[in-house]
């Protein structure tokens, strides 16, 4: 199963974080895919079967610069992925308060509106309470790759 992995990352965690699930999940048996700054071509020459997204929030709720061209392009021309499984992982700062993993609540909707299932609920990681993201985010990775078996 090949599976995209979107990430959105102002600072790098994210992104760091994103090439972390790329590992496990290639050593769960998935060829998985990450490109930072990919384009909807991109993604859609790598024909997916599964997506993930890894974002940061930024500013008052914002996608990460390096997200917003995909993200508005999969919103304005969404490609025929309805029913294939799609999971969010959020990093974000629990201080800010409403505004704690808001990019990550902007991915699922457009998942929801392109017609992508979201087959785990979103793994909320809070930067106010982790200092090594990508070890966190380990357990539910591993429950992600459960669900995409089936």
């Amino acid at each position: 199963m090949k599976v995209a992995i979107l990430s959105g990352s102002v600072y790098g965690t994210a992104e760091e974080v994103a090439r972390h699930a790329q590992d496990i999940l290639k050593d769960a048996g998935f060829n998985a895919w990450h490109n930072s700054r990919a384009t909807l071509a991109e993604v859609l020459a790598f024909a997916p079967d599964a997506f993930l997204a890894v974002t940061s929030t930024t500013g008052m709720g914002e996608l990460p610069d390096n997200l917003q061209a995909l993200y508005a392009s999969l919103r304005d021309q969404p490609p025929a992925w309805y029913g294939l499984p799609a999971a969010v992982l959020a990093l974000g700062d629990s201080s800010y308060g409403d505004s704690f993993c808001a990019a990550g609540e902007q991915v699922r909707e457009l998942y929801a509106d392109i017609g992508l299932r979201e087959v785990l609920p979103m793994l909320r990681l809070d930067a106010s309470e982790t200092v090594t993201p990508e070890l966190d985010a380990e357990p539910w990775l591993d429950q992600l790759a459960g669900a995409l078996r089936g």
